[in-house]
């Protein structure tokens, strides 16, 4: 679907603020697109299937509704896309925060639909856009692998692209097979505006040949998976500097830079961004979701204020009670995140669970265990659970890491000693099930 109300104009000399660089604007969605009877009767039975799911309590139905709607009509991703303002948020870590974040941010200005449970196929989107077919904005995270799936269906109003890295290797494979699958979204939108990390080399080599690009600089913690070229393999060294490949490939200039407590915006002023959402991962998903919104006429005051009132984002960084106990949810589930989320942990001396699991949702290969830099927690100690604890302890006594192995994650919770509010970093299936057991502990 092409974008027909896009309009551009010039830069305003007299604007200031996030938005007085922007030489382009989004005209206000039109009125909502009166189903087709076909598209009208997939709502229906979609609809109909996730209250179901919820009432029986078979699930969110964030997946069964859109599954149900897409056998009734197939072309129902594009049909209930139709006159909306959509963003398209993908990557390999932060997908779901920055998701809720942008979602916030379009609700500064109309109502916003989002997949907000973390269904990222097109069965979720399809069952987040028949949620509310009035509103005119939807923010979408999406599979890395399924963007150009929903690329050939429509053209969003924004795609972000936040970061590449090594994830699941048995269902997704190598960052240059995910990167060149971008690459091929993006083409297939040439007038979508694309917020892209201008400090992920693979995200550079996806983006760089698009026609409208924002760049956001955060930094990049992780860069064992960015050392080559992505276009050309070859040794590219430090990647937190300006590099430029002698292939043509370079770091972009930033028009978004993420600082110790704010951001600096492409007019060069310095917004505060004092979040519910900790650390500084936060402020880059914040930098994103506030770019996302200035991009589709939200004012910057007001999208902010909506992202700084998130305290958790599908349990994320929540504060619950388990096992009698009350502990904050950490989510890490490849070596990029559990960096973030050790360095988050690292400024205090709480206690600490950490909890692996290797199910299909996670990937059965837990070899990564072994590129996390677990030696940052010598001077602790910590209780470890999960299917796979046993493997994970052997990779903190490689470490110098004490640790405690308790056969279940409610009573690793109870276990673990010490003063104050317990951190409980787990990966995916480990976070979903104790998120999902906090009204019962």
């Amino acid at each position: 679907m092409t974008d027909t109300t896009r309009e551009r104009t010039g830069t305003n000399p007299d604007a200031t603020g996030p938005r007085a660089e922007q030489n382009w604007r989004l005209v206000p969605p039109r009125r909502p697109h009166r189903p087709d009877p076909r598209t009208a009767l997939a709502v229906r039975v979609g609809r109909t299937a996730a209250a179901l799911s919820q009432r029986f309590r078979l699930g969110s139905g964030g997946m069964i509704g859109g599954r149900l709607a897409l056998r009734v009509q197939p072309d129902a991703l594009r049909r209930l896309a139709l006159d909306r303002r959509v963003v398209m948020v993908t990557g390999t870590n932060g997908k779901t925060t920055t998701t809720q974040m942008v979602a916030e941010a379009l609700r500064s200005r109309a109502p916003a639909v989002s997949n907000a449970t973390g269904a990222n196929m097109p069965d979720g989107h399809v069952a987040a856009l028949l949620s509310a077919l009035d509103a005119p904005y939807a923010a979408l995270e999406v599979d890395e692998l399924h963007l150009a799936q929903v690329t050939a269906r429509f053209e969003p109003s924004v795609i972000v692209l936040l970061n590449l890295s090594r994830d699941q290797l048995d269902r997704v494979g190598e960052i240059r097979t995910v990167a060149e699958s971008l690459r091929r979204a993006l083409v297939r939108a040439p007038g979508a505006r694309v917020i892209a990390n201008r400090d992920d080399p693979n995200i550079v080599f996806a983006a760089i040949d698009h026609p409208q690009v924002t760049w956001v600089s955060g930094g990049a913690r992780w860069k064992d998976d960015a050392s080559n070229c992505p276009r050309c393999g070859a040794y590219l060294g430090e990647t937190d500097v300006e590099w430029t490949c002698a292939c043509g490939l370079s770091r972009p200039v930033a028009d978004w830079t993420v600082t110790g407590t704010g951001v600096i915006g492409p007019d060069g002023t310095h917004h505060e961004l004092d979040l519910g959402l900790p650390g500084h991962v936060n402020r880059v998903n914040a930098t994103f979701a506030l770019a996302s919104g200035l991009a589709l006429g939200c004012d910057g005051s007001a999208a902010l204020a909506r992202i700084s009132g998130m305290a958790q984002a599908s349990g994320r960084y929540s504060t619950v009670r388990l096992a009698g106990r009350t502990v904050r949810l950490l989510l890490a589930k490849n070596p990029a995140s559990w960096l973030e989320m050790l360095d988050l942990v690292s400024g205090h001396q709480r206690p600490l669970v950490l909890v692996v699991n290797s199910r299909e949702a996670d990937g059965y290969d837990v070899s990564w265990l072994w590129d996390v830099d677990f030696e940052s927690l010598r001077d602790r100690t910590v209780v470890v659970s999960g299917d796979r604890a046993l493997d994970l302890a052997v990779r903190l006594r490689y470490a110098g890491v004490r640790c405690a192995v308790v056969p279940t994650v409610l009573e690793a919770v109870g276990s673990a000693a010490g003063e104050g509010i317990p951190d409980v970093i787990a990966n995916y299936t480990a976070f979903r099930d104790l998120f999902a057991r906090k009204e019962r502990a």
